[in-house]
């Protein structure tokens, strides 16, 4: 069980963490017909603009209230209506996803009674659905601020099951965690179809940051869960959350609608995909599809083959917590030894990963402690890091911006699974970590077997 350390410096020297306004806005970029709006002072948005554009690669969506000195003082209320009508009357959106910032929390804004304000002056916006997510810069990362979106999009727009509404059994709700690239969410559907059953993805960024090109400019968001699709989720039979970040979202679908849920920590590795795999043909009454039983075959495989480049290996990992739980049990399942790990918010069930100590901090600390160690994982900000250190890079979590394709990136699944163990094993072998000692290796075989 590990034991969660807190830093006691000052300030963060060189961040890992990103701002929940980023992950909420982030969240918001997975509904169709959506413009995220920033209420706050225009570089808040403008440093999320240009991660989330490094990142993807693509045109992003973002709007901005742009708070100055006077409006700090004097109140936002003029600009955020200035802000949504001006978002109305030009893109036209289907929603507009509210994100607070520091700013305007620390003057303590009502700004739920100034939507409401400001729906009652402007009839034109009955079609235009606003949703509000609270993301001070300053409460938690992008992992919680990606939560609080996704709640309010559930408390906004889900429609309270009716009273003898018949349940759409064949019809499942997916919450996905901001730890999930496009490439996962499209392997976890691929997954859910296999059994006959479609899953209403809350939010769907596989069909709005997948790197698809549409016929022509569009200035909100194109592709992702609709309005109508977020409405319906109440008459689905099962809800699946992805990511411990996702419970609240899915206790509130619960509250609404009744719809019974099933949290997953994390979707890497053999036993949780078996996990999933069970509770789908459990609720589909189905059995196991032969293309999933070859795909298990290929990773356990895998896991034979490459274990024996992961035994005994010292690895750092500094990520958001349900990133660093994921990936940190499938290594240590793996055989490697998890000697420096560094997150961003203190989640106690980071407790349950295998290390002995979490510590919460920057990449100052991660690299402080690094030394030595045979693998580093990462975001891209770590690339600097391990050009000192001189320590093999894998790069994963948000943002990743020296490097093509992050939004196909596979973690998940029996597939993506199988394909991380040969990325990482890969790149152990690149840097001359080729075999561990024959008894650690026995040791791991027995283990396998």
């Amino acid at each position: 069980m590990a034991r969660l350390v807190h830093t006691r410096k000052a300030c963060a020297a060189n961040p890992l963490k990103m701002s929940a306004p980023l992950g909420g806005a982030m969240a918001f970029m997975g509904l169709d017909g959506c413009l995220p709006l920033l209420h706050g002072s225009q570089g808040c948005t403008a440093f999320g603009l240009v991660l989330l554009v490094r990142h993807y690669r693509e045109g992003i969506p973002f709007q901005t209230t742009a708070m100055n000195e006077v409006t700090t003082i004097m109140g936002g209320l003029d600009n955020l209506e200035q802000a949504i009508l001006n978002i109305a009357s030009r893109a036209k959106p289907k929603v507009i996803g509210i994100c607070s910032t520091g700013l305007v929390e620390t003057r303590g804004e009502d700004i739920p009674n100034d939507m409401k304000l400001i729906r009652s002056r402007h009839p034109e916006l009955a079609d235009t659905a606003l949703i509000f997510a609270a993301t001070p810069d300053y409460v938690g990362g992008m992992e919680e601020g990606w939560a609080k979106a996704v709640t309010a999009m559930i408390e906004a727009l889900v429609e309270p099951r009716k009273a003898r509404a018949k349940t759409q059994r064949g019809r499942i709700n997916l919450l996905a965690g901001c730890h999930l690239t496009p490439g996962d969410l499209e392997e976890l559907k691929d997954i859910v179809e296999a059994f006959g059953l479609s899953a209403t993805v809350l939010p769907d960024i596989s069909g709005s940051l997948d790197g698809h090109v549409p016929d022509q400019y569009i200035a909100t968001t194109f592709g992702g869960t609709t309005v109508d699709d977020i409405a319906a989720m109440g008459s689905a039979g099962l809800t699946i959350a992805v990511g411990g970040h996702m419970r609240e979202a899915a206790e509130k679908l619960n509250a609404i609608a009744n719809v019974p849920y099933v949290v997953f920590d994390r979707l890497t590795g053999l036993g949780p995909v078996d996990h999933l795999v069970q509770t789908l043909s459990e609720y589909s009454g189905r059995p196991v599809p032969e293309k999933l039983k070859r795909s298990r075959s290929q990773l356990v495989d895998a896991m034979l083959d490459g274990h024996f480049f992961f035994g005994a290996k010292r690895v750092a990992l500094g990520a958001e917590p349900d990133l660093m739980l994921a990936l940190g049990t499938w290594l240590s399942e793996m055989g490697a030894e998890l000697s420096v790990c560094v997150t961003t918010t203190p989640e106690h069930r980071l407790e349950a990963l295998p290390a002995s100590e979490v510590h919460v901090g920057d990449l100052d600390d991660l690299e402080r402690m690094a030394a030595g160690c045979d693998l580093l994982i990462t975001h891209s900000h770590g690339r600097g890091m391990a050009e000192r250190l001189d320590i093999p890079f894998f790069r994963a979590g948000f943002p990743q911006f020296d490097r093509l394709g992050a939004q196909h990136q596979t973690m998940v699944g029996y597939r993506g699974t199988r394909d991380l163990i040969f990325s990482v094993g890969n790149l152990l072998m690149e840097h001359g970590h080729d075999h561990v000692p024959v008894a650690e290796s026995r040791k791991l075989i027995h283990a396998a077997a």
